[in-house]
């Protein structure tokens, strides 16, 4: 029985960046792929992609999809990925969008894996995960990357959010916003108003094409270690739903908390 993606609505502002290769994916696994399959399929997709625009990266990233069964029992996921260059993968919206993920950051996504198996090797697999594990779960789960002019960046650092969407909301219309978080979008499938990402500033200066490369550089563990986040209302960002056209929908404390006193 195929696994059910009908839920996922591709014109949401949210999934442009993703659409040209999710929803064919989509719609393999509506025809009665398992989602690894049309992972494996949408990958070698995304290779010719990049081989056609003199942009092939497969050298340096490629991973394969598997059957979450391949999984050994007591056998750490991240660390698996690692020895085996291979990514277990269950029918449904999560590992969906996390395997999207993959073919659109490979190199960052390569990144993290690697900075978790580092860690699993040094402290061994516990119930206590350390920052570091502990920020590339956040990161993997529910990072969002923006690339916004300072006047935003300081006010959402600030949780100042009339400032942000309200006084500033013209300075969105250069804003660059992609989410990276499996999770994240797995939430935003059915959308609410309390759904919080945690936003990554990208340098104003790079190109959507370069932030892949920039972000497995950037993704080290001493900064990883400091929890460098912005966690915001997503549907608060200018365009992405119709409600917060008003400024009162800013002004749920439910939701646009303040900071906390000192």
């Amino acid at each position: 029985m195929a696994c059910d993606l009908s839920t996922i609505d591709w014109t949401a502002p949210w999934l442009a960046p993703w659409r040209d290769v999710g929803e064919p994916m989509a719609r393999n696994v509506a025809q009665g792929a398992t989602v690894y399959q049309a992972c494996n399929e949408g990958m070698a997709a995304w290779h010719q992609a990049q081989v056609a625009n003199g942009h092939d990266t497969s050298p340096a990233c490629h991973v394969e999809f598997v059957p979450q069964a391949d999984l050994p029992e007591g056998h750490a996921y991240e660390q698996f990925i690692f020895d085996t260059q291979t990514v277990p993968t269950r029918d449904g919206l999560h590992d969906f969008f996390n395997a999207l993920c993959w073919l659109h950051f490979p190199l960052a996504k390569k990144q993290l894996n690697a900075v978790q198996a580092a860690a699993i090797a040094a402290q061994g697999v516990g119930a206590v995960r350390g920052p570091v594990r502990d920020a590339v779960t956040v990161f993997d789960e529910n990072a969002t990357l923006i690339q916004v002019p300072d006047v935003l960046w300081n006010a959402l650092r600030l949780r100042d959010w009339v400032s942000a969407f309200v006084t500033h909301r013209d300075a969105w219309h250069g804003a660059q916003v992609q989410i990276f978080g499996h999770a994240a979008l797995e939430k935003l499938v059915n959308p609410y108003k309390a759904i919080a990402v945690h936003l990554w500033r990208v340098p104003s200066e790079l190109a959507r094409a370069e932030w892949d490369a920039w972000l497995a550089h950037d993704l080290q563990p001493s900064k990883l270690a400091q929890k460098p986040f912005v966690p915001t209302p997503v549907l608060g960002i200018p365009g992405w739903w119709p409600a917060n056209a008003a400024p009162a929908f800013y002004q749920d404390s439910a939701v646009f908390r303040t900071p906390r006193a000192p």
